[in-house]
């Protein structure tokens, strides 16, 4: 089966020319097979995403492929495009300031109100009418009289694709970062099946991400269904994964994420082949316990501890250099943590602000392979 390509328009530019992005869509042979939208590059230096979608178009056209699938790489041209010399600063909206990431809609829907209105429906008829609404919600915030921002309006056009699939998963990486992942406490069991080696449990709660627009308002739905006798099951799964440092391309490593993708939608139905999860140690620990430790001095910072390994109570996590300190004990100061951890990613620069999230680590961790 091969890929259609359309494209979708984000914005404009001041000069009046479209933004838009390349969309990638196989139909699928099963209209109830679960549909399946992942997007990557929202930050503008989180390129590694792109090798990964590229690596599941390779193999997804050599499969049966049962479920619609939309593939939504290069998601935010104006974070790609956003350089400063040789580096890219796509992170944050330069107009506003806000995580690119952090702009998706909080639909706010009175979910007792609305599901007195459809209660009636059976859940086929339910989820497809909920579907609609938050569709609808989009759309209304994308058409306001007020208007909206760039970011809001980039953010929202990619959540309304979103909320037309059972499957959302959105390719990030960190600044220098190890694999891991975010998992919704209700979808735990499916951590097991991507190759990455860490997951961070969120709570049902939006924080303003792409994953959290995606499973939040089901949550809502179903948490209040089930109030009501109703036995309903969330029928949206969204995560996210974080494949390793931005600014670098790893087309072997894209493969081996690619596949991991593949071994979930194995698993769900998406595909008719059996695709095998990779066997491989995995962890989570839950949200509470991802730790970040915030620079207690300036200066320049030696990055000691090594990220995926287990850094143990008392070993040194950096050290940090001040000359403008030269010959006094306070010349090469070393960071420890009183605590087992993992770190799992650390600042970009090794010039630091005091007060700088220099890492986060995952403590308390439980295997998640039982």
């Amino acid at each position: 089966m091969k890929f259609s390509q359309t494209s979708l328009t984000v914005g404009e530019l001041a000069t009046g020319q479209a933004l838009s992005v390349p969309v990638f869509h196989i139909a699928g042979k099963d209209s109830h097979a679960p549909k399946v939208f992942i997007q990557a590059n929202v930050h503008g230096a989180e390129v590694q995403g792109n090798a990964v979608i590229f690596q599941l178009m390779k193999q997804l056209e050599q499969m049966d492929v049962q479920g619609e699938v939309t593939l939504l790489p290069l998601a935010n041209p104006l974070g790609i495009n956003q350089k400063s010399g040789e580096f890219t600063l796509g992170r944050f909206d330069p107009i506003t300031g806000v995580n690119w990431n952090r702009e998706y809609l909080d639909h706010k829907i009175d979910i007792a109100s609305w599901y007195q209105q459809h209660s009636h429906l059976d859940d086929k008829a339910l989820i497809a009418a909920y579907r609609l609404q938050l569709i609808e919600s989009c759309n209304v915030h994308l058409n306001s009289e007020w208007g909206v921002t760039t970011g809001k309006r980039l953010a929202v056009t990619l959540q309304s694709l979103a909320h037309q699939a059972d499957i959302v998963i959105d390719l990030h990486t960190g600044p220098k970062s190890c694999k891991h992942m975010y998992c919704p406490e209700y979808d735990v069991a499916a951590a097991s099946l991507f190759s990455i080696p860490y997951t961070l449990v969120i709570p049902n709660d939006f924080g303003g991400a792409m994953d959290e627009a995606a499973f939040c308002p089901w949550w809502q739905l179903t948490e209040f269904a089930n109030s009501q006798g109703r036995g309903l099951k969330v029928p949206v799964s969204a995560f996210t994964l974080e494949l390793g440092s931005q600014e670098r391309i790893d087309m072997d490593d894209a493969l081996s994420d690619a596949k991991g993708i593949l071994a979930y939608l194995s698993q769900r139905g998406v595909v008719s082949e059996y695709v095998q999860a990779a066997d491989m140690a995995r962890y989570g620990c839950y949200l509470k316990d991802y730790k970040k430790f915030h620079a207690p001095i300036a200066g320049m910072v030696e990055y000691k501890a090594e990220l995926g390994h287990i850094l143990y109570s008392g070993e040194t996590l950096a050290n940090v250099l001040r000359l403008d300190r030269f010959g006094t004990h306070e010349e090469l100061t070393e960071l420890v943590l009183n605590k087992d951890c993992i770190p799992i990613l650390h600042f970009a620069s090794a010039s630091v602000y005091q007060g700088t999230e220099l890492y986060k680590v995952m403590t308390n961790l439980f295997n998640l392979n039982l």
